[in-house]
């Protein structure tokens, strides 16, 4: 793994914080202030500086039930008229984008951060919002998750069999160690598009969350399914139903998954994993942030403006793209939750992060690493886990 000191400009994907090659840094020098607060969203990072707006939990629940209800409207509208001009069917790849952020803002953050218990004041409030959104949504049942995710956060857990990330690489997208990323790379791409691998998600996220043998949970989980496909035959708007909303919540939350999950974490040297202290779990995590370096050049020249425009068009369709669909609420700030996994502070995640790196990161004896680029980020990972012996991993 490479690893920058403040003096050395990023040749890799994986650069320190603070180095002069940080693309935030620069995004602050270069562009006014009335982009920046778009910026510090969209790349997860602030501008140096940049005062915490002090965002609450409830923000993010309101903002997932208004992406993900405003997606499924924006995407059944073209389906649901009679002749629909042409340009409403623009609203269909549109609405899907959205009822995705919104679907993947409930798993990564809302139901997540319930199991930590620091979504709601209580901790009965946090079980029973999580197991409404495992019921509806086809996810984990919530305590089963819960004691899972538990075991995740242990250094003495993570990454071995027993944890919820390898069994769900290894075991449901079929990536081992020892293999070359190629085929790595390979598995991946081939998974997301085989119908095979989806059915075999689909019927693994609905054992844990219709068939776990909690028959309230169970009964409000297929109560739920049941009654909605029922009202939307009775109505004439299953075609519509199975596009606007079954579409997002399997196929294409199951892409997100998969791409979100292969960027959370990397697979550290032998010697690392072998201690399984702080230092692994340092070691083991690393920011993800969309977004490139801003051109050096002035847009006054030809070719400033014409790299400029290049700039803006990629920050504007590929990392939205990346920060819309995978790398939703605080997914890039993985590595600050692994360190600080029970703060209530998650909710100003970006700026947090930020401050905790600023203050040294105290209590841990290495700090912060990140990856500028989703693709790169899992071609990092994936380039470790190629690089991983399978008898490091205890297998």
């Amino acid at each position: 793994m490479t690893v920058l000191n403040a003096y050395t400009i990023a040749e890799s994907p994986l650069v320190s914080i603070g180095a002069p090659a940080d693309p935030r840094t620069r995004m602050a020098a270069r562009l006014p202030a009335f982009v920046q607060p778009f910026l510090t969203w969209l790349t997860a990072k602030p501008a140096p500086g940049e005062a915490a707006p002090g965002r609450s939990a409830t923000a993010f629940i309101l903002g997932a039930l208004a992406w993900t209800f405003g997606g499924c409207l924006l995407s059944a509208l073209p389906l649901a008229l009679a002749n629909p001009p042409l340009l409403a069917w623009l609203l269909l790849p549109l609405g899907l984008l959205a009822t995705c952020c919104g679907l993947g803002l409930f798993q990564v953050v809302v139901f997540h951060h319930c199991s930590h218990g620091t979504v709601l004041k209580t901790r009965e409030a946090n079980r029973r919002a999580g197991r409404l959104i495992s019921a509806l949504l086809l996810f984990k049942r919530f305590e089963d998750y819960q004691r899972e995710h538990m075991m995740h956060h242990s250094p003495n857990k993570l990454l071995t069999e027993e944890d919820e990330f390898a069994d769900f690489v290894m075991g449901m997208c079929g990536l081992e160690p020892g293999v070359p990323k190629r085929e790595l790379w390979r598995r991946v791409l081939v998974n997301c598009a085989s119908p095979v691998f989806h059915a075999r998600f689909l019927q693994r996220r609905m054992r844990a969350s219709m068939f776990t043998g909690d028959r309230a949970h169970d009964r409000m989980s297929r109560g739920a399914w049941i009654g909605a496909f029922a009202l939307a035959a009775v109505t004439g708007m299953l075609p519509a139903f199975l596009v606007a909303w079954v579409l997002p919540v399997t196929v294409l939350l199951q892409v997100a998954t998969v791409f979100r999950i292969l960027c959370e974490h990397r697979f550290p040297e032998p010697q690392v994993i072998c201690l399984r202290d702080r230092n692994f779990v340092c070691h083991a995590t690393a920011g993800v942030f969309p977004g490139s370096a801003p051109p050096d050049l002035y847009a006054t020249t030809l070719k400033g403006a014409l790299r400029w425009t290049a700039w803006w068009a990629e920050m504007l369709t590929v990392q939205l793209f990346v920060r819309l669909f995978v790398l939703v609420g605080d997914a890039p700030c993985h590595d600050f939750h692994h360190r600080k996994p029970a703060t209530r502070r998650w909710a100003d995640y970006i700026h947090a992060r930020q401050q905790d790196l600023d203050a040294g990161s105290p209590g841990f004896p290495a700090g912060y690493f990140e990856n500028w680029g989703l693709f790169a980020a899992i071609d990092h990972n994936l380039d470790s886990l190629a690089a991983t012996r399978p008898e490091a991993l205890g297998r």
